[in-house]
């Protein structure tokens, strides 16, 4: 539970960028006022992460000096974590003004027939060729069509910065302008002749208003086709949100009644019937079913549920009825809490889209200066004299280097892996851990509930029986140790402890009370039962808390057990023993091929675990894992972490227990499992929902497909470019090509990145 001296984590929507320096902007203002720890704009999402300190910046300071900026901020509510907006408005408004755009820009594109040598004869109106009409068309074009751009710019210079906005706002105002000095002053703007062809020759000044309204209109078909590609991108995310229904057969009072999920509550039942959707997570408190949690997971096979069993909101049941009693509502269930996990992912930063960042930061003044030389070297060395050939070689300069496709690269990338990573059931806490895990090199592997299954079973019971003097109680009959062991793990989350609950209620016995409970991490437990002290664990454990004496009539017992690679554990009420329990926890038959493939690829694989060497060597021998640290508690596998890392290694540490957290923090990427518990879910970067270590593997391969992809968008961008901004200073692009160009080269990076749906 979050107390009010944790830092705050705000998501804010924001409107009106443009660019990556657009968001450069906003991080550099916001990350400088007091009481941000840390800002991240996402371009591809159009929002932004905020962490700020405990008590000391409201989030209305952060919004207002968002607007002043010329942005416009919304917080998201953490209720809205499973009501992430599409961008169908966006698509339609930018969709619509393209096309009133080149209604108004086609007359050009005809008059444009009348200019070029192949296309002479083709007849152009007289009317098409009129410069008081191209003025009346170009006009709108550019301060109706082009209002947002001139806001945009003048937010942006006003704050000290310039972005892809001023670029367009230069190069067409330049054009039009020009041309509109031409159309009052230049002495032959009227004269026309015709062809021996009969058509339509001009013989005067050459006017920009066909550039300018061109440019405009490209500009806004790039961002149409932006604003679909993301559509198309942010897909991935929505299917996260569509697994949950939005309303719920409750049963109150005895009747069946349907009502939306936002007024249920906590301890409410709901009704679900086969193939319907199970809309929150909950305890099955009637009936007897097989749920499909792939959707969830990425487990094909059904899970059998019954009376006692937990199911997940998203999951869908199956042949049977459920009558399910709702634990968890709202942000708090676990489907909001992965759709959180990824979209907070999806805000944050890969530590590779600073350098496209700081490259946005200084692209645009760097571009300015660019197109000023161009200007001026035509003007005075090139072309002397010719202002306006001169100034179409400067507008091709500042069209063609927009930084879209750059301030893109990064974070639609991260988006589209991120969610396709969700579908698989792998939840990556933060864009930089997609960087990361593809440079880890060492994988440390918790035994219990990570490479075995998370649900061991009791296969032996042996009782102390004869063992010490007189002051010994008279040993308990097999049940009788079962049910008081059953009744000191009732507080237990350790997988142990949770099979002899199971074992206990299999058998049905009586499990009474108990209190004073205290873990040990990689040790043990304590409870008080029924006025004794009961002490559960490790037998090295218990004699160091001064159990009197080894149970030695059990030795051939204890010996036969660690030959079979079961796990032991010890009991003992009020400092005597009372016996121990053997529990066979095999290894998840996928285990062995995860190992080798993360092997293939180069990782060091190596167990570490709290169990004695013997057991830890017949599970690493049925894993395939040659390396292997036993014996560890907590501080351990932390200092083992630690000085792996100081031999020069990357390390991953997978893990799901309380035991494992410590570890998990210190490793480079720290990896928990679903079943684990919530501590080392919170501990780690990296949550994997499916059992099993395929989704280790998974994880790898996205990861590094991600970052293949990232690098691929960088190099275009960069490329695009370094290539493209010669030709332009050369004089060998129009400005409407320029324009093209550059549009597309973001529809170019987009489209690349959603290659990682297939991923």
């Amino acid at each position: 539970m979050s107390s009010q001296n944790d830092p705050q984590y705000v998501v804010l929507d924001i409107t009106g960028m443009t660019c990556a320096a657009c968001g450069a902007r906003i991080e550099k203002a916001v990350g400088r006022m007091d009481g941000v720890e840390r800002i991240q704009v996402n371009l591809a999402l159009n929002r932004a992460g905020v962490t700020l300190l405990p008590q000391q910046t409201h989030i209305d300071l952060i919004k207002k000096r968002i607007h002043q900026l010329g942005f416009e901020a919304i917080e998201r509510s953490k209720d809205e974590a499973g009501k992430s907006e599409g961008s169908s408005r966006g698509i339609w408004h930018s969709g619509l003004i393209f096309v009133v755009s080149l209604l108004l820009t086609l007359p050009f594109l005809w008059a444009m027939a009348a200019h070029h040598e192949l296309t002479a004869s083709v007849w152009v109106p007289a009317l098409l060729i009129n410069p008081w009409f191209q003025w009346a068309l170009a006009t709108p074009v550019q301060f109706v069509i082009g209002f947002p751009f001139y806001l945009g710019a003048y937010r942006a210079l006003r704050s000290g910065s310039a972005n892809m906005d001023v670029l367009i706002i230069m190069s067409t105002s330049a054009a039009y302008f020009y041309s509109h000095y031409l159309l009052f002053h230049a002495p032959d703007i009227h004269n026309y002749s015709y062809t021996e062809a009969g058509s339509l020759h001009p013989q005067h000044v050459p006017l920009y208003f066909d550039a300018s309204a061109m440019v405009m209109t490209i500009v806004w078909l790039g961002r149409w086709l932006e604003s679909l590609s993301k559509k198309r991108a942010l897909n991935s995310l929505h299917q996260l949100h569509r697994l949950r229904p939005e309303a719920a057969r409750v049963i109150q009072e005895g009747r069946e009644q349907r009502i939306p999920l936002a007024q249920i509550a906590v301890g409410d039942r709901i009704l679900i019937r086969p193939g319907e959707s199970i809309p929150l997570d909950g305890e099955v408190v009637d009936g007897d079913s097989s749920v499909n949690e792939s959707m969830l997971t990425g487990e094909a096979m059904p899970v059998n549920k019954k009376t006692g069993d937990r199911v997940t909101g998203g999951t869908i049941n199956g042949n049977g009825m459920l009558e399910v009693s709702v634990s968890d509502v709202g942000h708090q269930s676990t489907l909001s809490k992965i759709i959180a996990l990824v979209e907070e992912a999806q805000v944050s930063k890969a530590p590779i889209q600073r350098l496209a960042d700081q490259i946005s930061g200084i692209f645009v003044p760097v571009i300015i200066a660019i197109a000023m030389a161009t200007f001026a070297g035509w003007y005075m060395i090139m072309e002397p004299g010719d202002v306006g050939g001169a100034l179409e070689k400067a507008i091709a300069v500042l069209l063609i280097a927009c930084p879209c496709a750059l301030g893109l690269a990064t974070p639609i990338s991260i988006l589209v892996g991120s969610a396709r990573a969700a579908q698989s059931g792998i939840v990556f806490k933060e864009g930089r851990n997609m960087e990361l895990l593809p440079k880890v090199n060492m994988i440390l592997l918790d035994k219990t509930g990570t490479m075995t299954g998370s649900i061991p079973r009791v296969t032996d019971i042996w009782t102390a029986s004869g063992v010490g003097g007189a002051s010994t109680p008279p040993a308990p009959p097999k049940h009788a140790l079962l049910r008081i062991m059953a009744a000191a793990e009732q507080h237990s989350e350790h997988p142990l402890g949770k099979a002899i609950i199971r074992e206990a209620r299999g058998m049905e016995l009586d499990i009474p009370a108990s209190s004073h409970f205290v873990a040990f991490p990689g040790k043990g437990i304590q409870a008080l039962v029924e006025g004794k002290a009961i002490w559960i664990g490790t037998r090295q454990w218990l004699v160091e808390r001064g159990v009197g004496g080894l149970v030695q009539p059990g030795a051939g017992v204890f010996k036969q057990w660690e030959q079979q690679g079961f796990i032991t554990l010890y009991v003992a009420a009020d400092g005597l023993w009372l016996g121990a329990l053997a529990f066979s926890d095999p290894v998840i038959p996928d285990t062995r091929k995860a190992v080798r493939q993360l092997a293939s690829m180069g990782m060091d694989i190596r167990m570490v675990t709290g169990d004695r060497q013997s057991t830890a060597a017949y599970t690493a021998k049925q894993a395939g894992v040659r390396h292997v640290y036993a014996r560890m508690l907590p501080e351990g596998k932390e200092r083992l972490v630690r000085s792996l890392q100081q031999e020069g290694y990357t390390v991953a540490m997978v893990g799901d227990g309380i035991n494992d957290a410590p570890a998990l923090a210190a490793a480079d990427i720290g990896i928990a499992v679903m079943q684990g518990t919530d501590i080392a879910k919170a501990a780690a970067d990296i949550v994997l929902l499916k059992h099993g270590l395929q989704g280790l593997v998974r994880s790898v391969k996205v990861s590094r497909a991600t970052m293949r992809i990232i690098r691929q968008n960088l190099a275009f961008s960069m490329l695009y470019n370094a290539f493209a901004l010669p030709f332009a200073i050369g004089g060998y692009l129009a400005p409407w090509m320029a324009c093209t160009a550059m549009a597309f080269s973001s529809v170019t990076v987009i489209c690349n990145a959603l290659r990682l749906r297939k991923a």
